[in-house]
């Protein structure tokens, strides 16, 4: 096994506005993100969030600490959101299972030192995604499965955007530092997600697409709203969507993404609404 790590800086929208498709591809855009074997990690300056995946086969993987943490244990000072789209699998936290399977996510709390990442069968492996951020206390680890979320029917078959929201982990559920997930899924013939567009300068967010056929992609709008850009996204790339940033986009078929927050707050409607009419 091994543990893996880059880190990303922060961008601000002015140089964001002069880069090419390689440049943002290389700032905002995760490709490389589930290695068979390995705990993978992005490190990125916005909120010091970090964006993480592990995929064991034959043997477990340990959650270890990675340098730009600079703690002696991964989980010393953050918490950890664990959610898994691949097969079965197991993480064992200070000695304590919990069984997983695809679409439900475990919160891990600050101070636990000894966390396991097991699938049931190397054929079909466990695919967890890992989301992780400073925390200030502990709050206890809890397994949210999918029935468990809190459900939000948005938008309509007129506009493409049909589409339901499960909270996972929010304010009125599991209580964290300042983590927030969940995930959203499409009715048949939808497309977009989050239109009309938004943004929270308090807080910065993570995408994961995944559920795309080979041959389908989603294009991601980012940017500010009056100077955006776009990026092509394949099936289990992941997007860092900076505070002053949209994070808006249509699929070129059906599609599943887990989106994730860290900031300031816990409040998933504190965003800054953009008008139709105002995106350019």
């Amino acid at each position: 096994m091994s543990t893996d790590f880059e880190i990303r800086f922060a961008i601000d929208p002015v140089t964001t506005a002069t880069m090419n498709t390689e440049e943002l591809r290389e700032h905002f855009l995760i490709e490389s993100l589930f290695v068979p074997d390995t705990v993978n990690w992005t490190y990125t300056h916005y909120d010091r969030m970090a964006v993480g995946a592990a995929v064991p086969t034959e043997s477990a993987l340990s959650l270890d600490a990675i340098k730009p943490t600079g703690t002696a244990s991964f989980l010393e000072r953050r918490e950890l959101i664990a959610a898994n789209v691949g097969g079965p699998g197991t993480i064992t936290v200070d000695g304590t299972e919990h069984k997983l399977e695809q679409r439900d996510m475990l919160y891990v709390g600050m101070g636990a030192t000894d966390v396991q990442f097991a699938s049931d069968s190397a054929d079909k492996p466990a695919k967890f995604y890992l989301i992780s951020a400073p925390a200030h206390t502990t709050y206890p680890t809890t397994l949210v499965r999918q029935g468990d979320a809190n459900r939000l029917d948005l938008g309509s078959q007129e506009t493409a955007n049909e589409r339901s929201i499960f909270q996972y982990v929010h304010p009125k559920g599991i209580k964290t530092c300042q983590l927030v997930m969940g995930l959203t899924s499409f009715a048949p013939g939808s497309v977009w997600n989050t239109m009309p567009a938004h943004y929270h300068d308090r807080r910065m967010e993570a995408y994961l697409y995944f559920d795309l056929q080979p041959d389908a992609f989603v294009v991601h709008l980012m940017g500010e709203p009056d100077e955006t850009r776009h990026l092509i996204v394949r099936n289990e790339e992941a997007v860092l969507s900076p505070p002053w940033s949209i994070h808006s986009g249509a699929g070129t078929g059906s599609y599943t993404f887990i989106w994730a927050m860290a900031g300031d707050n816990v409040d998933y409607t504190d965003v800054e609404k953009v008008a139709m009419e105002d995106l350019r």
